[in-house]
Order: C-alpha cells, then structure tokens, then sequence
C-alpha cells in the first residue's frame, strides 16, 4: 500500500514540473532564449496529456517562428519554420476557443511563418540548393493552403511558390514531385506569374505524360497546352512523335491532315507530311511495298506541291519531289533494260519502260536543278542543305549521262565535286 502511494505522489509531482515547462518555455521566450525555450516547449509536449492541449502547441509556434526568421538560429535549425506550421495546424485542432491566442498577437505567426519559408526558399534557390529550396516552397504553398482554409487569408493559391516548388523539385531531381506543382498551376488555367508566361509548364506536363505512358493525362493536358497557346507547334509535333513511334500509321496520316488544316499556312507541315507519305510508300523493309503505294506517292506529290507553293524558297522540298521522279525514272530504266533474245511485245513493252524513264527524268530536273539555284550560289552551307545540294547534283549526273548529255554531265559532275570545298 505505501508503494502504491509513493508511485501516485511521483505521479503528481512530475506532472506539475511538466505544466511548470509550458510557462517556463514561454518565460525563456520572453527572455530571449530561445534554443532553452526550444528545449524546454519540445520537453513539455513529450508529455501526453499535452500533446492534446492548445497552449502548448501555440507556445510551440511562437517559439520555433522566432527561431526560423533568427538570421542566426534558423541555419542551425532550417526546419523550424516548418515545425513552427505544424504546430500552428496542432492548435487548430486542439483549440476550443476560435483562435483567442492568435488574435491576441495579431495574426503574426501566419504572416511570418509563410514570408520566412517563403523567403528561405528564394534565399536557397538563389544559391543553388534546391532540395533546401523545394522544401521551403513546398511548405509555403502548404502554408497558404492552410491558412486560406481556416478563412485566415482571402488568397487561395500562392502561384509564385507553387512555381518555384516545381522549378526546385525538378532541379533536384525529383520530377515524380514537381509534377504536383505544374499539374496545379495548369489545371488552375495560369498562364502569367509575375509577368513570366506558363508556356513551358504546360509543354512539361505533356512531354512528362507522354514519357510515362500515361495517355489519358497526356492528351489531357496536350489539349489544355493546345487550347492556351493555339499557336505553338510544340503539342502537333509532340503528338505526331507519339504516333510516329507507336502508330498505326493511319493515325499518323490523319493527324498530318488535320494539322494541315488547322494550319493551312504551313509550309514545313505539308512538306513533312508529304516526305512521311512518300517514305512509307517505298518502304521495302517487309519485302513489298504497301498495296496503296501509288495513291500514297501521289498524294505526297500534291503535300510538296503545296509546301512549294506556300515556300518557294525551301530547297528541301524540291529536292523530294526530283527524288520521286527521279527515282521511278530509274525504276522504269530497269524494267527497259535489254534482256538478250526476246520477242518483239517484250522489245515493245522495254522500250515504253526506257520512255517512261526519260520522262520521269525529264520531270525531275527543274525540281533539281531549283535546289542548286537556291543553294549553289551561296557560301558555306548548313549540313542538311550540303547534303541536299549534292544529292541534287547526283542525280541531274546520272539524269544527263542516261541522256549522254557528256558536257552537261561534267558540269554537274564538277558541281558535285566541289561541294566541300565550295560550302
């Protein structure tokens, strides 16, 4: 029986020294210790009949915000701010008497909680530390959130810390999170933060989704990035990458024609598509063309027509169409080619083939001899137009020796020469 009544009174006795440590934190906090009130508050609330009790958890948010906006203390404890709002979400819950102890200091740890972490994520982004940086503006957009819910700030969204706690989360490697920010940022329609414009986000979510598979998201905000920035060609070509790579082709074609469409101005998209149509169209790579090979290359024929006419200035366009002639020339060389004996409905038939070679030849030429006018007179040249000029210089070669045109198939053989040396 005397035990049990010593444990009581030890009992007794540890739990006023326990309510004696709420006020002495807050007399240490008077005083200005405040790593002793740190010590003294997180002591107290180890208690647990104070882990429920709205006092403590205040006394805790006054002492950890001061802590966090010291310019000495809160590198020794980078956190504290952090803590500090935990606490603060700690008093809502637990407090019966609508925030008495708030009002009395005027709101101050809301306004000072979310400027100090708001404040620490700048200082840490601009000095490049942007897992510290991330963790700041993470917990100052959580910080606004909060506060708006109580009804304590008219602002609902912080949109310049939603952006940094995505920039930051990026930069640190962590995409998988950055992604929480930007998705909020767009699915609120933002496309302006102080002046800087949103395009970019809406590109990263879209490219984010497409890596990752996720077709319903990607078409998703495709579609808002589209509808934003109507002009921007980042989300076709996004678009038409995916279908490129994962088809089917049918897809890819319909897609071209709706871009041409929306963007009948486009030169280079008619010219892609016109090029793709042709590729696909003589792609042997299965062992036979496609059955509609022909209807393809002519309807590739008419996209480069158009992409010609929209841009009479891009040689890439030209050489294409020459290649297409040119090539059926040489495929009709082949069929007209002599085969020893033979009777005279097949000498007929290989003689019409060796026609029908001289004029697609015939048709090629202008188109070749157009990327030479554009380009041939000019001083060094990018890689894609040196490769263009002398594959048009190529083919005009072997165009002029099939017609033994010998002077001009040594000019063009000069010509062909010289590319490197010339551009």
């Amino acid at each position: 029986m005397k035990r049990m009544l010593l444990s009581l009174l030890t009992a007794v006795v540890c739990s006023g020294l326990f309510g004696q440590s709420v006020d002495k934190a807050k007399d240490l906090l008077k005083a200005n210790k405040f790593v002793e009130a740190k010590d003294e508050i997180d002591k107290a609330l180890l208690v647990e009949k104070y882990q429920k009790n709205a006092e403590a958890w205040y006394t805790k948010v006054k002492i950890y915000d001061t802590i966090g906006t010291n310019a000495q203390l809160k590198t020794q404890y980078p956190d504290a701010l952090i803590q500090a709002l935990d606490a603060l979400k700690k008093y809502k819950e637990y407090d019966d008497k609508k925030g008495v102890m708030l009002v009395a200091d005027g709101y101050k740890p809301v306004n000072s909680i979310y400027s100090g972490l708001f404040q620490g994520g700048a200082a840490n982004y601009n000095a490049q530390k942007y897992d510290d940086a991330y963790r700041d503006f993470a917990a100052a957009v959580s910080a606004i959130n909060f506060m708006y819910k109580q009804g304590w700030i008219k602002q609902s969204m912080d949109s310049t810390s939603l952006l940094y706690a995505g920039i930051s989360a990026e930069k640190a490697g962590k995409r998988d999170e950055a992604v929480i920010y930007y998705k909020t940022i767009a699915d609120s329609g933002i496309t302006k933060i102080s002046g800087n414009d949103m395009a970019e986000i809406y590109k990263w979510l879209s490219d984010y989704y497409t890596r990752k598979g996720d077709k319903d998201n990607a078409a998703k905000y495709i579609a808002i990035g589209k509808s934003k920035y109507p002009n921007d060609i980042f989300y076709d070509e996004l678009t038409l990458d995916e279908l490129r790579k994962n088809g089917p082709k049918d897809s890819l074609f319909a897609k071209y024609e709706q871009i041409n469409k929306e963007h009948p101005d486009s030169a280079i998209y008619f010219f892609n598509y016109g090029l793709e149509l042709y590729q696909y169209a003589t792609d042997t790579s299965t062992g036979k063309r496609v059955t509609n090979a022909d209807d393809l290359i002519k309807k590739a024929q008419d996209k480069l027509l158009t992409s010609v006419k929209l841009n009479p200035n891009y040689p890439q366009s030209y050489l294409v169409l020459g290649q297409i002639s040119y090539n059926e020339g040489v495929e009709f060389q082949v069929l007209g080619k002599p085969k020893g004996n033979t009777n005279a409905e097949e000498l007929k038939k290989r003689q019409e083939y060796r026609a029908l070679a001289a004029k697609r030849f015939d048709e090629a030429i202008p188109y070749l001899e157009k990327v030479d006018q554009l380009l041939g007179n000019q001083g060094k040249l990018k890689r894609a137009d040196k490769v263009a000029l002398r594959d048009s210089y190529d083919m005009l070669v072997t165009i002029y020796e099939s017609k033994k045109d010998k002077p001009k198939m040594d000019a063009w053989t000069d010509k062909y020469n010289n590319v490197d040396k010339v551009h």
